[in-house]
């Protein structure tokens, strides 16, 4: 392949000609014990220019100038090895043929060769480690990635793959499958759209063509496989790879942004399928990782609802940041089960203590208080189906009121750091039980906020729809098309914010480190989506073309459904904060005068079942409560 000329190619040379003349003269040097003689002008100048073009010759013959230098590898090392020895070997049979080594030293090449290896390959190396030391810590993956480089057996054997995208994503897709000896695929080369990347080699493999052209790359090649590899992609620029992958009958998948990857650690299990979730397009979160790790390092933290969707995901963030022990409180055996031995697997030097309980049970909640003396306290632990809870009101009241109510005193108790309470954008302007409970949940978190006595900093993350979470309509999505259909939505002109799991647990650690006590932080959600548009995104994404293979079916607006949702009242102020995707609202203290003289009155109620008195007192409780 034709080699690019860039700028940056006369600076690589420039630099390489200036170490070569450096170890051609330091090794006349070391052979002459530092004496100058006449070798300067006999040997050294005379034969010079015969050593420069023959070695810059090898190394252009071995590829060294088609490599990039941040991603020095074994396989440059050894085209570094190769170039130098037939080099070497060349000259010393011209200089042979020529003088019969008169009047010249012949260890003086050995010790060249020997100077030309470390001054070429130590070049390169310092160039990988000052970008490696702006951007990821320095391991022994270097050393694994080298013996299995040269001991892994069938390494040209096994599926073909190409990897959209040589970059730093690109570049440990391409690691991972060198030195995981239980891959059977091969990586046949990248595209990228960045054209001065074009015939360059990342770990030995080439950069063979631009994006578009994947379909004929795919074709020559003979790949059977597509990595895409550009977390950073805009929905509609990976919709469009998507559709180039599918138009050449290829698989391909994608790697999740590095919110999702446990440790930032790409392996093979995180290579997953392209899911509709990736053409949202989501922008990677920027935290603030000193401010998270000064109020989670080393502390206690208690997540509830630790094996739901939320709260799963919350643990996972928050064992990345070392805390000294976390407390998984979660009612649901199995979903405790599940992330109990997840982390211990995956966080070895953090303690993780599985506690089966219910929030609902006050005295238990204050036996585990007692026991474990959490300083932050999470508390993603809900009822949230709205149709459900709509026809069993009293157990949004029991769950979502009281047993937050419940949370909040013992952690008064105990006097934790921090309480951050989620809640929902169904809490604002409700139109359900499930949304009025929240609501109510958040007014509590407020009271406790304003107390004069109270030593801990409560506060409240609201935000909207999450994919992947439990209840999304995503999976119903799903299962309706792989059932043939028809995909039931409930109104053409229904809307919803949506965010992604890891993305949503990323602003609740961010919000918590930022809060003092009495907020209510809302994320910034992006665009709204149209329902009936992402039901037919999934049909298409699924091969099929809606309204022909598969039916679309409005069945009209569920009990407590709105068709669309708020994230603020209209008293409320919103404040920007340092962090883009994350707002606060102005709210004042809250007078619990209202409140407090009905939730006796309420817990009557749940007791006795009658959810029609429970939707009337809520409305009393929270004017604003609309039921739909």
């Amino acid at each position: 392949m034709k080699l690019r000329i860039s700028k940056n190619l006369f600076i690589v040379l420039l630099l390489d000609i200036i170490l070569l003349c450096a170890s051609f003269y330091l090794a006349h040097l070391i052979r002459f014990d530092f004496i100058k003689e006449q070798w300067v002008d006999t040997s050294f100048l005379r034969l010079l220019p015969y050593v420069l073009g023959c070695k810059i010759l090898f190394f252009y013959l071995f590829d060294l100038y088609k490599g990039m230098w941040r991603y020095t590898s074994l396989s440059d090392l050894i085209n570094i090895i190769k170039a130098s020895i037939f080099s070497t070997f060349i000259i010393i049979a011209f200089v042979l043929y020529l003088t019969r080594f008169e009047h010249i030293s012949r260890s003086v090449f050995v010790i060249d060769w020997c100077l030309t290896v470390m001054f070429i390959a130590g070049l390169r190396l310092f160039v990988r480690l000052c970008f490696e030391a702006f951007t990821e810590k320095i391991t022994l993956q270097d050393v694994k990635f080298a013996l299995f480089k040269i001991f892994r057996k069938n390494a040209g054997s096994g599926r073909g793959a190409l990897i959209i995208g040589a970059g730093d994503y690109g570049q440990k897709v391409c690691r991972e499958f060198n030195e995981n000896p239980s891959v059977k695929s091969r990586v046949l080369g990248f595209l990228d759209d960045d054209r001065s990347k074009i015939g360059r080699k990342i770990h030995g493999v080439p950069v063979l063509n631009v994006i578009e052209r994947v379909e004929h790359t795919i074709k020559s090649t003979g790949a059977e496989d597509v990595i895409i590899a550009i977390p950073s992609l805009s929905a509609d620029r990976m919709r469009h790879i998507v559709e180039l992958c599918k138009k050449a009958g290829v698989n391909f998948k994608t790697i999740p942004n590095l919110g999702e990857l446990i440790n930032g650690k790409i392996d093979v299990t995180s290579i997953r399928k392209v899911e509709y979730r990736d053409l949202l397009g989501r922008e990677p979160v920027k935290l603030d990782q000193d401010q998270i790790g000064k109020y989670i390092g080393g502390n206690r933290v208690l997540v509830t609802g630790a094996g739901g969707s939320i709260g799963s995901e919350l643990c996972r963030q928050i064992c990345r940041y070392s805390p000294e022990k976390i407390i998984l409180f979660e009612r649901a055996e199995s979903a405790l089960y599940e992330i109990d031995l997840e982390l211990k697997k995956n966080f070895q030097d953090v303690e993780v203590v599985p506690v089966l309980g219910d929030i609902q049970n006050r005295k238990e909640l204050h036996k585990v208080f007692h026991l474990v003396r959490p300083d932050i306290v999470f508390h993603a632990a809900a009822y949230k189906h709205v149709p459900m809870l709509e026809g069993h009101p009293w157990k949004a009241v029991e769950n979502n009121v009281f047993g937050t109510k419940n949370l909040i005193e013992v952690t008064r108790a105990f006097k934790c750091d921090k309480f951050v309470f989620v809640s929902t954008d169904k809490a604002v302007n409700p139109t359900s039980v499930m949304g009025t409970s929240k609501r109510i949940s958040e007014l509590l978190v407020q009271e406790n906020s304003c107390a004069a006595d109270c030593e801990t900093a409560f506060m409240t993350v609201r935000f909207g729809n999450v994919i992947g979470s439990v209840g999304s309509v995503i999976p119903l999505f799903k299962k309706q098309i792989e059932d043939g259909g028809p995909v039931t939505v409930t109104h053409p002109d229904i809307i919803r914010y949506f965010m992604l799991i890891p993305e949503a647990c990323q602003l609740i650690l961010q919000a918590g480190a930022m809060g003092k006590g009495g907020e209510i932080f809302i994320l910034e959600m992006g665009k709204p989506v149209k329902i009936d548009n992402m039901a037919r995104d999934l049909i298409r994404f699924s091969g099929f073309e809606p309204d022909v293979d598969i039916k679309i079916e409005y069945t009209g607006l569920r009990p407590g459904e709105k068709l669309y949702e708020e994230l603020m009242t209209d008293l409320e102020n919103v404040v920007s904060t340092d962090h883009k995707k994350i707002m606060v609202l102005n709210t004042n203290c809250v007078n619990m005068g209202v409140l407090n003289g009905k939730l006796d009155q309420l817990k009557a109620m749940a007791e006795a079942r009658d959810g029609q008195a429970i939707r009337n007192l809520m409305m009393e409780m929270i004017p604003e409560y609309r039921p739909n």
